[in-house]
């Protein structure tokens, strides 16, 4: 990952807002500590801090088309750019190896759907001093808009570039481009599934679901730095690590680093998901190693979480915190990028609370729901709390032909049905069910998912609430609609984490980028629509979906016995609600 900050239609040319320019640019610093470039035409600047993944030695930016008039600055990992060079051959002279160059010769009328990855750009036109800026379908990558006082658009990666400067600024919604030429935002990415009806009764096709998410990981081993995968023990980043290790011989990755993988996993000492990730590490044949944190070492952490992250939400912070300790780790290592497995519980409804969901049409609108928030939940987590160390992660579930093969699908398949055996995500684990070749032993394969384990989230969880508990009075309590009357918070973690927020962020603006609502174990808030006991609860780990709750399954079957974790932000990539984060990494 990269940062990158462009300040377009400034009235001041001067050096002294040059100088600005560049000491909010440096704000970004953390995504990109390998180089740093500003490019300045009149009262328009485009800066950028790179991350080299891809072309390390020559694709430093900004970057510019042959006569420099036209010029680039993107936070993007374009898979499919060696074939679009193909396609330019003759007619563009490709002048560095970046990836992200390809978006120079594509530049015209609906060019972004064209870019196979993830990115957030700003390519401005010297020739008619027009400018345009996207994002990626679903979000993986972050951006924000803003105005300044006079008149003047600015667009970074993270809020803290932007956030003293502008009158006001929100979030850049994914799959949009901005064009100063037309004036505002038009939507680039409009699957069918954006409209949430249910798919006309598209079959389940197991190897087609399993060849795209293969050509999904393969893809993502672009790299010329060593990179990693993601371990926690779950089925996710299992099957992430699974077909890693069976496809990276092939790769132009293994001639530059090898095939051995050495997997890494932080976790509080003993938890027993650290078992789960021995276990599968053992099975893929990785180098493996263990390091821990405690529960101290974690609160120590959180205003710096709550600094890289830009939000409060309360699942957010939790599942950020141990990714965070585990991302600082891993860039020691000399590791710049690795693979994780978010989006897959979004996609396959495969939180526990889909077990409730009534109806197959419900629970696509659930899915599509869920999908559409990930950008301010998992992929914020994932990506801001990794970037916070200069090391990229790398979503393979939430590419756009995977989402497309996943989404299409009649969602009756998806659901829980015990009378079947199907347990949550058994499309993904029948997929991978080979007799002949496994990927992943059975009963790593069809292991239930847990969301939280007694030794490492309630352990982490109740460490949290016990210490915010003694840091926020009943008082404060009590005053919290007075202090926070936007989004006030309904306990007192979530008024610790608001305090922290508020002090680094101040605006109304940052505080408006921060979704809120009620959710039980990761739902959205129309999911508590579903049983009427949910809404009654104000903690969002669901702990009050429980082997006491008196609702029953979508099966009719009895009381289903759930643990799950909380808000809509849950940690996919990490075990058990994001206590446990594993990576595995080629050296």
């Amino acid at each position: 990952m990269c940062g990158i900050l462009a300040v377009l239609g400034c009235s001041d040319w001067s050096q002294a807002r040059r100088a600005r320019v560049l000491a909010c640019a440096r704000r970004l610093k953390h995504r990109g500590p390998d180089w740093s470039g500003l490019y300045q035409h009149e009262g328009n600047f485009l800066a950028q801090q790179r991350l080299a993944i891809v072309s390390p030695l020559s694709g430093d930016q900004p970057l510019f088309n042959e006569d420099r008039t036209v010029v680039v600055v993107a936070n993007g990992e374009i898979y499919n750019h060696k074939n679009i060079r193909k396609q330019f051959t003759g007619t563009h002279n490709f002048t560095t190896g970046s990836d992200c160059e390809v978006i120079i010769p594509l530049y015209g009328e609906n060019f972004v759907d064209m870019l196979d990855g993830v990115f957030a750009f700003v390519l401005y036109d010297t020739r008619d001093r027009t400018y345009v800026a996207a994002r990626d379908a679903i979000g993986v990558n972050p951006l924000y808009i803003g105005w300044g006082s006079d008149g003047s658009v600015w667009i970074s990666s993270e809020m803290k570039a932007l956030n003293e400067d502008c009158v006001r600024f929100e979030i850049f919604p994914p799959g949009h481009l901005y064009s100063s030429a037309a004036g505002g935002f038009r939507r680039w990415y409009n699957p069918q599934w954006f409209q949430e009806q249910v798919p006309r009764t598209a079959p389940y096709q197991p190897l087609v679901l399993r060849d795209a998410f293969e050509k999904a990981v393969i893809k993502r081993l672009m790299t010329d730095v060593p990179f990693g995968v993601l371990l926690s023990g779950g089925l996710d980043s299992s099957l992430v690590a699974s077909v890693t290790k069976r496809h990276l011989v092939k790769t132009e990755a293994a001639e530059k680093f090898g095939t051995e993988l050495h997997s890494f996993v932080v976790g509080l000492e003993g938890s027993p998901d650290l078992k789960a990730a021995r276990e599968v590490a053992d099975y893929l044949g990785t180098i493996h190693h263990e390091f821990h944190f405690t529960v101290q070492d974690g609160i120590d952490a959180i205003e710096e979480v709550i600094y890289h992250d830009e939000t409060y939400d309360v699942t957010t912070i939790r599942a950020s915190t141990p990714m965070f300790l585990m991302a600082r780790k891993i860039k020691s290592l000399g590791v710049k990028m690795v693979l994780s497995g978010e989006g897959s519980d979004e996609l396959l409804g495969g939180y526990l609370y889909f077990h409730f969901a009534p109806n197959k049409e419900e629970f696509h609108k659930e899915t599509c729901r869920k999908v559409k928030a990930l950008h301010q939940y998992d992929c914020l987590r994932a990506n801001k709390a990794t970037s916070a160390w200069g090391l990229e992660v790398r979503v393979p579930f939430l590419d756009k032909e995977f989402i497309n093969v996943a989404m299409s699908m009649d969602p009756e398949w998806k659901m829980y049905d015990k009378n079947l055996g199907r347990i949550e995500k058994w499309v993904m684990r029948k997929a991978f069910d080979d007799e002949e070749n496994p990927y992943l032993p059975k009963h790593i394969l069809y292991r239930q998912k847990e969301q939280f384990s007694d030794g490492v989230g309630y352990n982490w969880i109740d460490g949290l609430k016990a210490f915010t508990e003694q840091q926020v009075t009943d008082e404060m309590m009590s005053n919290a609609a007075q202090t926070f009357p936007y989004n006030t918070p309904v306990n007192k973690e979530a008024y610790y984490y608001r305090m922290i927020f508020e002090r680094l962020f101040p605006q109304d603006s940052a505080r408006e980028t921060v979704p809120w609502g009620p959710s039980i174990a990761c739902s959205t808030p129309a999911a508590i629509e579903w049983v009427e006991q949910w809404k009654a609860s104000n903690d969002p780990s669901g702990r009050f979906i429980s082997s006491h709750d008196s609702a029953t399954d979508n099966t009719g079957g009895g009381k289903l016995a759930v643990v799950a974790n909380g808000g809509h932000g849950a940690a996919n990539g990490t075990v058990n609600g994001g206590n446990d984060v594993a990576v595995a990494i080629a050296v």
